[in-house]
């Protein structure tokens, strides 16, 4: 059974750093995408970071030049390095994993929009960032 959980979550005030990690377990799935998304209340879920297993890499417009995604050597552990913090950044950020993700692009979520979540069939449970100003 695929699990996914995330931490590093946490208050910061704006300008500040914070790095998210995802551990994943049970993935036996061969290709894979990966992806952080957020939520801040009343509005709709996002994706922030996606990454391929062949290492491509998608940000939207919001967090390019700020955030990172990256994996570690393993590739069972996903993270999201995050700079420059700003109030907007402010949400629960959720893991999100894909066997079927394919022909991810620098645009993709960009171009997908809110169907990208529509993508990933696994998530986590999230974590609260809080970006005071």
């Amino acid at each position: 059974q695929v699990q996914l959980a995330e931490s590093g979550g946490g208050s910061v005030q704006s300008g500040g750093s914070l790095r998210l990690s995802c551990a994943i377990s049970g993935w036996t799935f061969r290709n894979y995408g990966m992806a952080w998304f957020r939520q801040a209340p009343g509005k709709e879920r996002e994706g922030v970071a996606a990454l391929d297993d062949d290492g491509r890499t998608s940000y939207a417009e919001a967090v390019k030049g700020r955030f990172t995604i990256s994996q570690d050597n393993t590739k069972m552990t996903l993270y999201l390095q995050m700079n420059n913090l700003t109030p907007e950044d402010t949400a629960k950020y959720y893991c999100a994993a894909s066997w079927r993700l394919r022909g991810l692009s620098m645009t993709t979520i960009q171009e997908l929009g809110p169907k990208f979540q529509n993508e990933f069939n696994y998530w986590g449970q999230g974590a609260q960032v809080t970006v005071s100003s």
